[in-house]
């Protein structure tokens, strides 16, 4: 497993690339805290009752990143990921199937690649669209921060959990 550099956001910048900062470094601590761990656990839930997994989180990341950056902000006309079609919303990726922990790093990682060339092109001020209403670039970053912070605080507790590891 390749370990990914989580570098700090920068104090003084342009909102776009502060944001876009604060994002990786959120990505970053997601796949720290997947890092040193067997397929096995990182398919384990350790956070009774919730069937929560750091794979199932990985997951479903992936298919917020797609949905957010490629078919909300670009337009584009993709496939959805993992039961986000199917109308079961939020839990998509959760429900794991036999896609591996490496497979689905793959899958994550070109979404993540996909959404940094996607915010590169765009205008700052551009918009895309959901259902109908305009959503702006500046509150898909924030909105993807958010997503991301509350599933590293979730993955936190899953690892901390499986072997007593905290911190990343």
């Amino acid at each position: 497993m390749t370990t990914i550099e989580r570098g700090f956001p920068p104090l003084h910048a342009e909102v776009v690339p502060t944001l876009g900062a604060w994002l990786d470094f959120y990505r970053a601590t997601l796949i720290g805290k997947c890092e040193g761990l067997t397929e096995e656990q990182l398919r384990t839930a350790t956070v009774p009752p919730s069937p929560l997994t750091l794979l199932g989180l990985l997951r479903h990341l992936a298919a917020v990143e797609r949905q957010w950056f490629r078919i909300v902000l670009a337009g584009e006309d993709v496939e959805k990921l993992h039961g986000i079609e199917d109308g079961t919303g939020h839990d998509g990726g959760f429900a794991l199937d036999d896609t591996g922990f490496d497979e689905a790093r793959v899958a994550w990682t070109a979404e993540v690649e996909h959404a940094r060339r996607i915010c590169a092109e765009l205008d700052p001020d551009a918009t895309g669209s959901l259902c109908g209403a305009p959503v702006s670039v500046h509150w898909v970053l924030t909105h993807m921060i958010a997503e991301y912070a509350r599933h590293c605080g979730h993955a936190d507790l899953v690892r901390e959990r499986l072997d007593g590891s905290t911190g990343v």
